[in-house]
């Protein structure tokens, strides 16, 4: 197993690629911190962990709040004494043209898909320091280079999320942490399917893909689970695109 005895905290693991990351690590050894807003699904996802011989507590958290995030990180070194492994995945996707978003979709997409990433990675830093050993894992967004109509909010969250982990990397890496993020294509998970048929997308997004298909959670967990592995030991400040080759956001 390449994570035995490592411990993670992935936000927003409740569903979708958190939770297909969440398992991905356990099922490699890691230990799990199922952080999610809605804590009946964090539990859910901590019980699938547990049901593969691994420990994994569910804490809820809303992580686009400091006191809130203080509390994550203090609860989660109590229970495991350390945290080798941070994956920032807690997103919302805010899905309208700029004359119709209100102030408060804007609020919400910078807080909670880049003032969280902000908030969970400075929150985890010092331990990390003083262990002088980490690896942080934030997940971005083709949108965040190519964008699309309609996503104005959300590209410019997740464009600011590549230029942060690509300053923090310079910041951290004489300690032996190491910040990359992944920067997924259209992917299907329940943020995606509130606007989309999965029969849409097939048909009008999958041409443009050129290994013609939707990306899946478990394409991206695959990655997180390389870059959290020692296999990328000499990797950071790096965004790698899962997108199956995808060179336009046309939707």
């Amino acid at each position: 197993m390449k994570l035995a005895g490592q411990v993670a905290l992935i936000t927003g693991s409740g569903r979708g690629i958190g939770k297909a990351t969440a398992l991905a690590l356990a099922n490699e050894g890691a230990n799990i911190v199922v952080n999610d807003i809605d804590e009946k699904l964090a539990k859910q996802t901590a019980e699938e962990i547990m049901k593969v011989g691994k420990r994994a507590i569910a804490l809820k958290a809303d992580v686009s709040k400091s006191d809130e995030v203080a509390g994550l990180v203090e609860n989660s070194i109590r229970e495991f004494g350390k945290i080798d492994i941070l994956v920032n995945n807690a997103g919302v996707y805010p899905r309208a043209k700029l004359v119709e978003m209100s102030e408060k979709d804007l609020d919400n997409a910078i807080n909670v898909n880049l003032k969280a990433v902000f908030l969970c990675t400075k929150a985890v830093l010092p331990h990390m320091i003083k262990q002088r050993s980490g690896k942080i894992i934030c997940i971005a967004s083709n949108f965040g280079i190519l964008s699309a109509p309609g996503a104005s909010a959300y590209a410019a969250a997740k464009a600011g999320v590549i230029s942060f982990v690509k300053s923090i990397a310079k910041e951290v890496g004489q300690y032996g942490i190491r910040v990359n993020g992944i920067s997924p294509g259209i992917t299907w998970t329940d943020m995606i399917a509130q606007y989309f048929t999965m029969d849409r997308l097939q048909r009008e997004i999958a041409p443009q893909i050129p290994l013609g298909r939707i990306g899946r959670p478990e394409d991206v967990a695959k990655v997180v689970v390389f870059l959290a592995s020692d296999d990328a030991d000499y990797i950071t400040g790096q965004i790698l695109g899962v997108d199956g080759g995808q060179i336009l956001a046309g939707f």
